[in-house]
């Protein structure tokens, strides 16, 4: 047995199937992808990586599974799965899902292409375990799938501890030695047990601090938008397939945008943080329902309509519209008076927090700072902005 110091759980004991998987090339490679991206350019010390958060959720959900009292071939297929969940993760995380989505048509729970074959099944089977079951578990397949993904998984326990711990901001404040150990199973359904409506809503109350503080901080937002842009044009204009892409580091992806001529002054702003500006910082209420509806190819378009009627150059409006506001935790279940209750229908704190989110919400365009003010007055009537 292996015992890895970690900055947030102190010492992680890895054995079995695990101990084998951290060796591999698709897990080492999570040592060159860093958790939070773009955020790092805000916050300085967020340079914590998805191994780390892997091997966090590893130990969570091993945890979670004495708790439960699981200790057969299904825990071990959990422990796999834990370990393995963000091994579908493309180069800056997040900030490329959008792409490799819309290129191969996956979003990064879908690892069935990486488990089928190679060192990584060759390692599952010679532990008796199923490859094909393991990528299941990830996407939060079946009873067992919870505890990997969904609404009380040890994935989002883990990262909002970690994030926090590393941005240095006193926000994801949640106790996950308590959240483990209140887990049950209830009809099948992973739930918290009697007397801990709170502790979901430290859950809740922390995911929504970390959204408004750091996930969604707008200097990330602009970065991550760049980073899109010029990963959408390297893909374009060169003969880098998506495939090979999807499969890059960090650092891999953003040397090749410098080595491309029409991506390398983007990567250039990227690498000496010297990001576009917000000309526009839209209100929820203020932005028509056209807007809000309209697709990837939609915003390109209007991008494109905007630098052209302000003789600008390709790529120097850029229109980042997010989802819907959201808030997935509140469907969590909690057991209160014997009976099985989601979150939203218990708590008073729900109602605030949907309330404030869609407070926070924006609507960005960005450009370059000379052309800031020239875009905001453009697209503020393009969009039918109001407000």
């Amino acid at each position: 047995m292996n015992a890895i110091k970690d900055a947030v759980h102190d010492y992680i004991e890895v054995d079995g199937v695990a101990r084998e998987l951290l060796d591999t090339a698709a897990v080492q490679r999570l040592r060159h992808v860093k958790q939070l991206s773009t955020v790092r350019l805000v916050y300085p010390s967020a340079s914590h990586t998805r191994f780390e958060h892997s091997l966090g959720v590893y130990h969570l959900a091993k945890q979670a599974l004495e708790h439960l009292e699981i200790s057969d071939a299904r825990a071990e297929s959990v422990r796999a799965a834990a370990l393995l969940h963000d091994v579908g993760h493309g180069p800056y995380g997040h900030q490329t899902e959008r792409i490799i989505e819309r290129r191969l048509g996956r979003h990064h729970d879908d690892v069935d292409h990486l488990l089928a074959d190679g060192e990584l099944a060759t390692v599952l089977e010679s532990h008796g375990l199923e490859p094909g079951a393991v990528a299941d578990l990830i996407a939060g397949e079946g009873k067992l799938g919870q505890l990997v993904s969904s609404d009380l998984d040890v994935d989002r326990t883990d990262y909002l501890v970690r994030d926090a711990h590393h941005t240095g901001v006193p926000y994801g404040t949640v106790d996950p030695g308590r959240l483990v150990r209140v887990l049950q199973f209830v009809d099948g359904d992973l739930a918290l047990a009697a007397g801990n409506v709170a502790t979901a809503e430290s859950l809740l109350v922390a995911r929504a601090l970390m959204n408004a503080t750091v996930y969604r901080h707008h200097v990330s937002r602009i970065a991550g938008s760049m980073l899109e842009r010029a990963s959408e044009r390297l893909l374009d204009e060169t003969d880098l397939d998506a495939a090979t892409f999807a499969r890059m580091t960090d650092a891999q992806l953003l040397a090749a945008l410098r080595e491309c001529d029409r991506t390398e002054p983007l990567a250039a702003r990227l690498a000496e943080r010297r990001l576009y500006k917000r000309a526009v910082w839209a209100e929820l209420e203020g932005v028509p329902e056209w807007v809000l509806e309209a697709g990837h190819a939609a915003c390109r378009d209007l991008e494109a309509d905007l630098e052209r009627s302000l003789g600008l150059e390709p790529g120097a409006v850029i229109i980042d519209c997010p989802g819907r506001p959201s808030m997935p935790e509140i469907n969590a279940r909690v057991v209160v008076n014997g009976d099985v209750r989601r979150l939203h229908e218990q708590s008073p704190l729900v109602q605030g927090l949907q309330a404030a989110q869609r407070a926070q919400w924006r609507l960005g365009v960005y450009a370059p700072e000379t052309h800031a003010e020239t875009v905001r007055d453009a697209a503020t009537d393009a969009l039918e902005l109001s407000g």
